[in-house]
């Protein structure tokens, strides 16, 4: 059983199906209930709550599976945070993009202080190289939290910290992507289920930007439902 097979196994709707509403919910502005009248125009009823699961259950899976393609972003880092609003209150977004606009990754976290901070650099260089440049905008505990992180190992010592308003710019037009998809949702019921669409809403955004690379995308002009596929071997 290959990995498409064992992932969509027991399903009542056709994989292609599934893969259609998740991508569109994270990519459009389109709810639940949107999709719903959609796809019954082409024959399939479903259920809102439905394709609810879909995301909740696949959205960390194609991550997973798209991060295998990632093509590295740059050493100079754009970092900022945005807000989000989730069960009627707000919560913090930590998000970086590098000086090309490509992102580099981002954690939603209940708090803004100098450990939610220091938890959206570990989980950033994790996933890519650590840089070699960090512009933030005044907010001291993010200045404090790459001091601790130095200190402990975790960003190299001689990485440059700078705050730059001008050069920050690039990050908040950046958010407005991202905020354009959440907005339309009027906030979220669960933290996790918020973490979990984001993460989703920021894979699609990265594949729009060109962020993945695969033998399979070099073939030949493919469309994006057809990434998405081939990158799942769906």
């Amino acid at each position: 059983m290959d990995y498409a097979d064992h992932l969509f196994k027991r399903r009542h709707f056709d994989r292609l199906i599934i893969l259609l509403c998740v991508r569109w919910y994270v990519t459009y502005k389109l709810s639940y209930r949107d999709l719903v009248e959609m796809m019954a125009e082409r024959g399939l009823l479903m259920a809102h709550t439905t394709i609810m699961r879909w995301v909740q259950r696949f959205i960390p899976e194609f991550e997973k599976r798209w991060r295998k393609y990632a093509k590295p972003v740059g050493g100079s880092w754009r970092v900022d945070e945005t807000y989000i609003k989730v069960k009627g209150h707000w919560v913090y977004l930590y998000r970086a993009v590098d000086k090309q606009g490509r992102t580099v990754d981002f954690y939603l976290s209940k708090h803004r202080n100098i450990e939610a901070a220091k938890q959206f650099f570990r989980r950033a260089v994790l996933h890519c190289r650590p840089p070699k440049k960090i512009t933030l905008d005044g907010y001291q505990a993010s200045h404090r939290a790459v001091e601790e992180l130095k200190a402990e190992g975790v960003l190299p010592h001689e990485v440059e910290v700078r705050s730059n308003a001008y050069l920050n710019n690039i990050i908040e037009q950046d958010h407005r992507g991202v905020k354009q998809r959440t907005g339309p949702m009027l906030g979220f019921k669960r933290f996790d289920h918020a973490a979990i669409i984001i993460a989703g809403i920021e894979l699609a955004r990265k594949i729009k930007k060109g962020q993945f690379k695969s033998q399979r995308m070099m073939q030949g002009p493919w469309e994006s439902h057809d990434l998405w596929a081939a990158v799942l071997g769906a």
